[in-house]
């Protein structure tokens, strides 16, 4: 049994933890740039402020332990990145600047997205004992519906590997842009050619019931 609710700042700690194991132990670019947990999770810390803030990100939790099994951090798309980003790990730069192509195609010839109109779900992560339950496919759909709820119009994702690709893909989320891992060059150096099987990061939208 799992249940799901919407972060508060007392689960900051919990949540840096699990994002930052995850991502830097199984996500194809934090891998490739040899991120540590760490280093993740001090990126994870800078957006907790704003999670809590915000209201729109969901954490999972076992209900026999209490412990978070899973969370989808989650922003308003139209609010600005926290402070510090400039103090994080330079290894970050060339996952920022593959990511950033993609959210330049995606917005470009559109008008500016205003607040409380689209959200950005952009860091989906579960513990590893408690993959191929469906616990992802849960967060994403249950962050949705609380969107939805406030009148959040489009779901706006960078999914960064083939899971996340299916997991997105199959609740709804339509591609936009692509890149790719192969062809990518930050200063003159292809940091992703280790993971050019996965293909590359799409961009993907859904737009959600009024």
């Amino acid at each position: 049994m799992i249940n799901f609710s919407v972060y508060t700042a007392a689960d900051a700690n919990e949540m840096v933890q699990l994002l930052g194991e995850v991502f830097a132990r199984r996500d194809p670019p934090a891998v490739a740039v040899d991120l540590t947990p760490s280093e993740f999770g001090s990126f994870v810390r800078l957006y907790c402020p704003k999670a809590a803030t915000e209201g729109l990100t969901i954490v999972a939790r076992s209900a026999d332990t209490g412990e978070m099994i899973g969370a989808l951090l989650t922003e308003d798309s139209a609010s600005a990145p926290p402070d510090g980003m400039n103090h994080l790990s330079t290894k970050f730069d060339p996952i920022f600047d593959i990511l950033g192509q993609l959210d330049a195609d995606y917005r470009a010839g559109q008008t500016s997205v205003r607040p409380g109109e689209s959200l950005h779900l952009f860091l989906l992560g579960v513990a590893p004992r408690f993959a191929g339950q469906g616990v992802a496919h849960q967060l994403v759909a249950k962050c949705l519906a609380h969107g939805a709820g406030r009148q959040y119009r489009v779901a706006v994702t960078e999914a960064t590997n083939k899971t996340s690709q299916h997991i997105f893909r199959k609740q709804g989320f339509v591609e936009r842009v692509r890149r790719s891992y192969q062809d990518h060059r930050f200063n003159g150096r292809a940091f992703f050619a280790s993971i050019v099987e996965q293909g590359g990061p799409i961009l993907m939208d859904k737009q959600l019931a009024p």
